[in-house]
């Protein structure tokens, strides 16, 4: 029976694949994290200037070829700061997807496959952590521990893995009745092994969709926490640390907050859009031969 499940399982991967890649979205959302990946990997290797490197004799100078994006107040390639902030964007949204994934799965296989008193504490437990917003549980965090990048990754895992876990708690409990399910624990399948061999990959769509809107949360967390004081320390480069210094300029040389501005706009929009088309490609209820071939659907009719 696993045999006959794996080939349609790879050929509905293939089509939602193509799927993904048939969109502007969805093109838009890869290419935009492939170049911050790239951005990130060279900047381990190479650098315009070091991003750390002042000048006095530098300071606020118009882009050129010299230094492409101009420099900042104290005279640092801002090229050179952006590149090296984009680490900290990797770091930040990878590791934030992680603790969230971590999280979300343990909280909804307790809130699904356990017994109904845990299963109910659980459900109560998940309500009263997903009142308080992001920035919220990373300040509170931060109170405790200061300000620093695990703060920021702690804080969007937790609030995010517990978004997850509400998500995906109802999809477990339904996959859970399937027939390969039940036919796993007649074969003495454990819960542990019938949870990662059945239930998780047939609920990893609603996780992979989650983990891309965790990471722009991420972003956009880290560029506020940092603007805050409560991210980055001042020695590592971060885009939201670059708003932060620069914006008491802003009057004067707009030029240099564009860039940071733009930097954290654009990868938030990307992973966003990227979630979308993720939601779509592999969202069972949506035809993948076209609007014409389901007239009843509400996304066919829209598109």
């Amino acid at each position: 029976m696993t045999a006959r499940q794996d080939h349609p399982r790879r050929r509905a991967a293939s089509g939602g694949l193509r799927t993904l890649v048939a969109g502007p979205a969805g093109v838009f959302g890869l290419v935009v994290v492939a170049l911050l990946l790239l951005s990130a990997g060279v900047s381990f290797l190479w650098t315009p200037y070091d991003p750390q490197l002042t000048d006095p004799f530098a300071k606020w100078l118009a882009p050129s070829p010299a230094h492409l994006l101009g420099t900042d107040e104290v005279g640092r390639d801002i090229f050179s700061l952006l590149l090296v902030g984009a680490r900290v964007t990797v770091a930040v949204a990878i590791g934030s997807a992680v603790v969230s994934t971590v999280i979300g799965v343990a909280l909804a296989a307790l809130g699904s496959l356990t017994r109904r008193w845990v299963r109910e504490t659980v459900a109560v437990l998940i309500d009263i952590l997903i009142a308080f917003p992001t920035l919220l549980i990373a300040m509170m965090i931060a109170s405790v521990f200061g300000g620093s990048l695990w703060v920021v990754i702690w804080a969007v895992g937790i609030s995010f893995g517990v978004n997850i876990a509400r998500v995906t708690r109802p999809e477990i409990r339904r996959v859970s009745h399937s027939e390969y399910v039940l036919a796993g624990k007649a074969a003495g399948l454990g819960p542990v092994r019938n949870l990662t061999r059945h239930l998780l990959p047939n609920v990893a769509p609603v996780f992979i969709v989650q983990l891309s809107w965790s990471m722009a949360v991420a972003v956009l967390a880290e560029a506020g926490l940092s603007y805050l004081g409560y991210g980055a320390p001042s020695s590592v480069p971060s885009w939201g640390r670059m708003l932060s210094e620069l914006q008491t300029y802003l009057a004067v040389h707009p030029l240099s907050v564009l860039w940071p501005g733009l930097a954290i706009t654009i990868t938030v929009l990307a992973l966003n859009l990227l979630g979308d088309a993720l939601r779509d490609a592999t969202d069972p209820t949506l035809g993948r031969r076209g609007p014409a071939s389901t007239p009843t659907s509400p996304q066919g009719v829209t598109a």
